[in-house]
């Protein structure tokens, strides 16, 4: 397999109910690293640690190591970020490394890159520093979009940006590798990219227990949803426009039911949405679902999914759903040529009728969404597999 190695795990900035595509990374391979013989550190908080075990991470090769945060995320939100990136701080001050140590900050944010640039610049001969870079943020004018959009989020996009102009000189100067995941990210990095030091991750699922799912599953599943929705509820995903392109889908097809799996810090807004457009009887939120029956028997009983992110440097969400045959409806992002090349109708960016008209296409069309439902799942099952991932990172970052 490979050398062993210990690993000190930053994950500081993991927060909330829902799972962002760095957490899921970061679990996934502390899942398989640690099972392959690894030791590992996970230091995190409370939020955190509640996140990895809502996600079943246990195993003897990983230690988990909670910074106590007292009272101070009672203030609020601001002054537990800074908090957090403080008590970074005293962790890159305070841990010492055995032989030769891999770091990996598992987000850009400071509260997990400071750590990982203060051991690798107090012990440059006995750490090697892994830096998680998995989306730039936005330009300021544009905000969480790419076309047009009514509401673009800019002042959330801004201390985005503004956390990223003083990471990214860390990075490029003293980073190791940089892992990134599409092509487009690894030109932020020129220098690591010639020297082969990014690593491109595209996403993945867990295709051995959906696999065992389906298995077991004795009779057909009668087709509850026209569409399904996987995904945080964050200014990033378009939880907003997707209730009112599912007005639109209303319009068409009165009975049309969506399911929304997910949660966020937009979930009273989704809610209020719903309500104001009288859609109660057609969209059924069923908040955050870990991976297993529950939320794969929603996925069995949809007959399409939808992905509407404005902003979005990847995307595994919609992956999952189209493991169980499901065609997928997203707006043509570029980050989406290498994610979702095969199984996905793309529109134009915040085209909102566009994006109706593909949902209409697909449920109008049986012949057209199980053809494009049969090539998604097909591309997922050749290439979407969590230990193929964990094993091309860690081969990479361990030469």
């Amino acid at each position: 397999m490979t050398k062993k190695s210990k690993f000190h795990f930053f994950a500081l900035a993991a927060v909330g109910v829902g799972l962002s595509g760095g957490d899921r990374l970061f679990i996934e391979f502390a899942r398989r690293w640690a099972k392959w013989g690894n030791r590992l550190d996970i230091h995190l908080w409370t939020e955190g640690y509640n996140i990895t075990q809502v996600q079943k991470l246990q195993h003897k090769n990983i230690k988990f190591e909670i910074v106590n945060m007292g009272i101070l995320p009672k203030f609020g939100f601001l002054v537990s970020y800074i908090a957090r990136i403080l008590a970074g701080v005293m962790l890159g001050l305070k841990i010492k490394p055995e032989r030769l140590d891999i770091v990996y900050s598992c987000s850009d944010f400071l509260m997990d890159l400071l750590p990982a640039f203060l051991l690798k610049v107090r012990f440059r001969g006995k750490v090697k520093w892994v830096a998680g870079w998995y989306q730039t943020a936005p330009s300021l004018l544009k905000g969480f979009r790419e076309g047009k959009r009514e509401n673009t989020y800019r002042l959330t996009a801004f201390f985005y940006w503004l956390s990223q102009k003083l990471a990214k000189p860390l990075i490029s100067r003293f980073a190791d590798y940089v892992l990134v995941n599409n092509e487009n990210e690894r030109r932020q990095f020129p220098d690591h990219a010639k020297k082969g030091k990014t690593v491109v991750v595209l996403g993945a699922v867990d295709l051995e227990k959906i696999i065992n799912y389906q298995s077991l599953i004795t009779k057909h599943q009668a087709l509850i949803y026209d569409a399904v929705y996987q995904g945080r509820f964050h200014p990033q995903k378009g939880v907003i426009e997707l209730i009112d392109i599912w007005a639109k889908v209303v319009r068409k097809r009165s009975s049309a039911v969506l399911g929304m799996i997910g949660d966020g810090e937009l979930m009273s807004n989704v809610v209020s949405k719903i309500r104001s457009k009288k859609l109660e009887r057609n969209i059924k939120l069923f908040g955050y679902l870990y991976d297993g029956p529950e939320k794969y028997k929603i996925f069995t009983q949809s007959k399409v999914v939808v992905h509407p992110a404005f902003y979005d440097s990847g995307g595994m969400a919609s992956a999952e759903a189209m493991a169980f045959g499901l065609p997928a409806v997203g707006f043509n992002l570029k980050s989406y040529k290498s994610y979702y090349p095969k199984g996905m109708l793309k529109v134009p960016v915040g085209d909102l009728e566009k994006f109706t008209e593909a949902i209409l296409r697909l449920l109008n069309n049986e012949q057209l969404r199980l053809k494009l439902g049969k090539e998604g799942r097909g591309m997922i099952l050749k290439d979407w597999s969590w230990d193929k991932r964990a094993l091309e990172v860690i081969l990479k970052i361990t030469s």
